[in-house]
């Protein structure tokens, strides 16, 4: 989570913050260096560890050493050192002194969520990457500090939802941050600190509504843009219900809030805004809906990622926000922070190469059992990529599954943005296509179409044939023929992305696209459950817009079978 402490406390913080964010410009110049050095510091900290002694962490004297004794491995490669870490011994992959203050949840490729160690150093390393993106973007927005730091509009989640066997709390890191704000400065975010503890989804939205719609906000800050479009939505729907609450200082009892829960929220909720609900009420009767861009008119910017499938989502701002700048929050997981951006408009960063070190799998090489990495600097501008970070959260050669692509360098660090998960390419009859193929191709349709999905879902289905199940809510398409044209320039859009594809269609091997018209809601069910099985939390979900697996059409309800 940023770390708005800094500017909250005053300015000679604020210049310590810029003269990070200076420190971390100039070590771009010697990135090869400071990587190395990184490596280094962090291999003798960890030496005397279980890992380090199964590993020869004591011989190891260079980056070729470091992958001579230590293979590439994924989540499942890393669980029996970090099962014995949740079980208490932090020897297991830590060494002496290193203290683990939480395990963040996430969603893993099993049905088992992954469990990340949260150390005090990768603690340190997650709010001073914030820390870094935030005074860039401060700076470039300055309006937004130019006074005071205005509002920000960010949602949490809980940092102890569950323990493990050996008493670490498990949940989400940005509850941590969160938690161990100063009080006085906790009140510059809107969302409360209660707010991240409400489980129910469209209650927690609701209450970072109730909580900064009367604010004169500066920005929002969120890692997926779909949870902003479901506050923005979730808004207008119930207009009424946030009127009036403002109007009485209450909180509607629909919502689904425990009662202890309601009563942490009361001190902030209990004033009235008669004010502000007047304000809306006139919104209101002029439009006829209550937007972001209405209520929040002096909003500086939108932060979120924007990269790989986002786009999608993002073609919703302007209806909602106006015409406002967004710029990518970054390459940043449970698992760290892995780029900087330092410009809006781009989902491209700089490495952070002062918090992790980092290999690369060239894209060719992925399916090879032990491929050949490159380190940082090596990168050639233009290939893509498979990102390898080695972290302080006990993660070496980390298999995170991100393809990204080098667009440049600044100095010697490369400037990289995310494409897709690698784990979502579905190959029906060898045509190998890519999550950031569809997402594309459906893009370019709906320029041409005029149209607006609020989500879509390529699924391969099978059949005589086998073929593509194109999912999309029966509200978003006016009639019939729109969801002719969209099947049909969609098929062609994914020939001409993917000549594979192009090839297997020509030689009848797969058939065209299908539209199916599922019901209004779905996408809300469909994020339910897949937050159920992966154990994932809401603000780290990102839609899939491609999924490899044939049993996910069966649970859908189609509009032409509902009754």
């Amino acid at each position: 989570m940023l770390d708005l402490a800094l500017f909250a406390l005053g300015y000679p913080l604020i210049c310590h913050t810029r003269s990070l964010a200076q420190a971390f410009m100039k070590q771009t110049a010697r990135a090869d260096e400071v990587q190395r050095d990184l490596l280094m510091r962090r291999i003798a900290r960890h030496a005397d560890s279980q890992f380090g002694r199964d590993h020869h962490f004591a011989e190891i004297r260079s980056p070729a050493d470091f992958r001579r004794r230590v293979p590439i491995r994924n989540y499942e490669g890393h669980e029996p050192y970090i099962g014995r870490v949740r079980q208490g011994d932090l020897g297991a992959l830590f060494g002496a002194g290193t203290k683990v203050h939480m395990f963040a949840l996430t969603s893993g490729t099993t049905n088992q969520p992954k469990t990340i160690p949260v150390t005090g150093e990768s603690l340190h390393d997650y709010r001073e990457g914030w820390s870094i993106w935030g005074i860039m973007a401060f700076d470039a927005h300055y309006e937004i500090i130019r006074r005071g730091l205005r509002p920000i509009l960010q949602v949490a989640s809980n940092w102890r939802e569950t323990t493990t066997v050996g008493g670490i709390p498990c949940g989400a890191i940005t509850g941590l941050t969160a938690k161990m704000q100063n009080p006085l400065v906790r009140t510059t975010y809107c969302m409360p600190y209660g707010g991240s503890l409400i489980k129910d989804i469209e209650a927690k939205y609701y209450v970072a509504l109730r909580h900064s719609v009367y604010r004169n906000l500066g920005a929002t800050v969120a890692a997926n843009p779909a949870t902003l479009l479901a506050i923005a939505r979730l808004g207008d729907r119930e207009k009424q219900t946030l009127i009036r609450d403002l109007a009485n200082g209450t909180i509607d009892p629909k919502w689904e809030i425990p009662q202890e829960i309601r009563d942490r929220l009361r001190i902030r909720s209990q004033w009235k805004r008669k004010g502000t609900s007047r304000r809306l009420e006139a919104i209101v009767e002029r439009t006829g809906r209550l937007l972001p861009k209405d209520y929040w008119p002096n909003l500086c910017f939108l932060a979120n990622w924007t990269g790989g499938t986002m786009g999608a989502y993002l073609r919703g701002y302007p209806e909602y926000f106006g015409e406002r700048p967004v710029r990518d929050v970054g390459l940043i997981a449970s698992e760290g922070r892995m780029t900087i951006p330092i410009a809006d408009g781009t989902p491209a960063g700089i490495l952070d190469i002062r918090h992790h070190y980092f290999e690369f799998i060239p894209e060719e090489q992925a399916d090879r059992e032990t491929p050949d990495t490159v380190e940082a600097s090596e990168l050639i501008e233009g290939r893509n990529y498979f990102i390898l970070p080695t972290t302080a959260g006990g993660l070496y050669r980390y298999q995170i599954h991100d393809l990204v692509r080098c667009v440049g360098f600044h100095g010697k660090a490369p400037v990289i943005e995310f494409l897709n998960k690698g784990a979502h390419f579905s190959s029906l009859t060898g045509e190998k296509l890519s999550e950031f193929q569809v997402v594309a191709a459906v893009a370019e349709v709906q320029r041409a179409l005029g149209l607006h999905l609020k989500s879509f879902l390529l699924l391969p289905t099978w059949g005589e044939t086998p073929y593509y199940s194109l999912l999309v809510e029966d509200p978003d398409l006016p009639d019939q023929l729109m969801a002719a044209r969209l099947e049909s320039a969609v098929e062609t859009e994914l020939t001409r992305h993917n000549v594979e594809y192009e090839n297997k269609r020509a030689t009848l091997r797969l058939g065209p696209v299908r539209m199916r018209r599922i019901v209004a809601g779905s996408w809300a069910d469909f994020q339910k459950r897949r937050l159920l099985r992966s154990g994932g939390t809401v603000e780290q979900y990102k839609q899939p817009h491609l999924v490899p697996d044939l049993k996910v059409l069966e649970t859908f309800q189609f509009a032409d079978e509902a009754g």
